[in-house]
């Protein structure tokens, strides 16, 4: 059985899209949430679906004793970052070689790094007068958005697009590809 955690810090709505995806999966599941943050979305989520979940900020997150046991406790074989904004450790990334994987709102390196999350992504892609966006899965380093590419995939941006039309292509796009993208790494 592979057991994964989904790190998130909003609403969820990758780490949802995936759980359902995952629910009917024999051998894999989502066995634990991580939040940094009290007031999350996603807590809300797991606690109406039984998963347990964990608020971890960052003094928690750094604390290599401690994270590493709330892991080994839910027995994890794979961390997957679904809106999580705060810095992967080092020792998480060293604990888990390329079993840890996030995805971005943007066709990385543009509109990457740290503090461009959600709709400030969006919002840059508008100003630049990008005609293209899309998603970036990738494995995750020590750096905000540098980790080695798994997948790139486009959608237009028309002149005409608001930031919540470009939200709502590019969520679309997350939520078609993250699942098939984890279940290929799983090699389910």
């Amino acid at each position: 059985m592979i057991n994964i955690a989904i790190f998130a810090s909003g609403a969820g709505s990758n780490a949802q899209n995936i759980f359902n995806q995952f629910k009917a999966e024999p051998n894999a599941h989502i066995a634990l949430i991580v939040s940094n943050k009290e007031d999350a979305g996603v807590l809300a989520f797991a606690e109406e679906h039984e998963i347990p979940y964990a608020i971890t900020g960052n003094e928690e997150l750094v604390d290599e004793e401690t994270m590493m046991a709330i892991l080994g406790y839910h027995n994890i074989n794979f961390i997957v970052l679904a809106g999580f904004l705060l810095l992967v450790p080092k020792y998480l990334i060293k604990a888990y070689p390329n079993k840890i994987i996030n995805i971005h709102p943007a066709l990385l390196p543009a509109h990457g790094g740290k503090g461009m999350y959600g709709n400030k992504v969006h919002e840059a892609v508008k100003a630049a007068g990008d005609t293209e966006t899309g998603i970036t899965i990738h494995y995750v380093n020590e750096q905000f958005d540098e980790g080695e590419i798994i997948l790139q995939t486009k959608c237009p941006v028309l002149e005409t697009d608001t930031v919540e039309d470009i939200r709502a292509k590019v969520q679309a796009l997350e939520h078609e590809h993250y699942p098939k993208v984890l279940k290929s790494l799983l090699g389910k």
